[in-house]
Formats: structure tokens, C-alpha cells, sequence
């Protein structure tokens, strides 16, 4: 009688050689692929007028109905050494230069000295009441700490000047770049020659533009 002799299929070994062209192939696809997505996907760079921000009232208020002007954005208090002074200087300023190419545009905050402790509507209420103010007053907000307004932080963040006290200024361009800021206690006097440069430019352009 024969010997029994078992058979096994062989192992199927893939050459070196191919499998190195399937890894590099799939690299290739990868890269190509992120190559696109970088292209058509990329994130929308942020600018101030691409922000959404609430009224008064607690209403949606898209930035970008601001967007073309020069827009000075202030932190304002109703019960503050600086307050009285301020809003009448800030009317002053937007009854001068606005509404077409400038506004003034005021956020209340009561993270400073605890001065702004009213609510948005009452705050607005004041404001008109007692100064006559024409720009718009949004919705009380937070500027520091983790709660910050997206907005407001988006002016921190590129002006690296975080308000230390109630009415900072900052100056922002008709394409939502901070290009100045100002402390409460300088004089509306020092802010105007900025803001009629904008100003300027912005007219010079729409007639380039015709």
C-alpha cells in the first residue's frame, strides 16, 4: 500500500514590487484628494461684517448690511464716569460723517464696574432718551472671558487690544478689518481725521467704480 501523502495549496505571496505600487498609489490618490477638497472647500476667512449679531429686542442682525462703511464699534455703559461725554461725542461723530459711508455702531456690556445693568431695551431706551443717539444699540453682551460675542472677540483678536473699561473704540474698514482702536479717556477729536480718511476712500472708489 502506498503512503498517504496530503496536498496543501500553496500560499499566495504578492511580489514586493506590487505591493509597494498600491501603497504609493493610494498615497497619491490621498493627496490629490485633499489637494481638492483645499481648493473648493476652503474655510471663508472671517471678517467683522460676517458676523451675526441681535438687536435690541433680541432679533438676528446680519453685519453685512454694514459692509462698505466705516463703522466705528464701541462697548457702552449707561452708568459711567466716561458715559456722558461719550455719547455725545458719538453722536456728534455719526451726525457729521453718517449715515451713508459711517456709523456708529454700540454694544453694552456690563462686565465693567457692573455699569451697564439694565436690559438691552431699557439700555436703548436710555440711550435715545437722554442723548439723542441715531446708531444703532444692540443687544446687551460679553466681551471677555469665555462667553465673549464671537464679533466683539473677532475685534479683540485682530487688534490684540483687549478693552480694559467701558467705551473702546475700534475702527473698522469698509471690508471688516480693525485698522485702529481707541481708549475712553481719548477725545473724539483724535478719531475724526481717521474716520474721514475711510471716508474719503470709500467715495473715491464708488467713483472709480461708475
Amino acid at each position: 500500500m502506498e503512503p498517504l501523502t496530503a496536498t496543501y495549496p500553496l500560499k499566495y505571496s504578492v511580489p514586493k514590487a506590487r505591493v509597494i505600487v498600491v501603497f504609493l498609489s493610494m498615497v497619491l490618490c490621498t493627496t490629490i484628494l485633499c489637494l481638492v477638497q483645499l481648493k473648493f472647500f476652503k474655510p471663508k476667512i472671517k471678517d467683522f461684517y460676517s458676523f451675526e449679531v441681535k438687536d435690541s429686542r433680541g432679533r438676528n442682525i446680519s453685519l453685512e448690511k454694514y459692509r462698505g462703511k466705516a463703522t466705528l464699534v464701541v462697548n457702552v455703559a449707561s452708568y459711567c464716569q466716561y458715559t456722558d461725554k461719550n455719547y455725545i461725542a458719538l453722536q456728534e461723530l455719526h451726525r457729521e460723517f453718517g449715515p451713508s459711508h459711517f456709523t456708529v455702531l454700540a454694544f453694552p456690556c456690563n462686565q465693567f464696574g457692573e455699569s451697564e445693568p439694565s436690559s438691552s431695551q431699557e439700555i436703548a431706551s436710555f440711550a435715545k432718551g437722554n442723548y439723542g443717539v441715531t446708531f444703532p444699540v444692540f443687544h446687551k453682551i460679553k466681551i471677555l472671558g469665555s462667553e465673549a460675542d464671537p464679533a466683539f472677540k473677532f475685534l479683540i483678536d485682530s487688534s490684540k487690544k483687549e478693552p480694559r473699561w467701558n467705551f473702546w473704540k475700534y475702527l473698522v474698514n469698509p471690508e471688516g478689518k480693525v485698522v485702529k482702536f481707541w481708549r475712553p479717556e481719548e477725545p473724539i477729536q483724535s478719531i475724526k481725521p481717521e474716520v474721514a480718511s475711510l471716508i474719503r476712500q470709500i467715495i473715491m472708489k464708488k467713483r472709480e467704480d461708475l
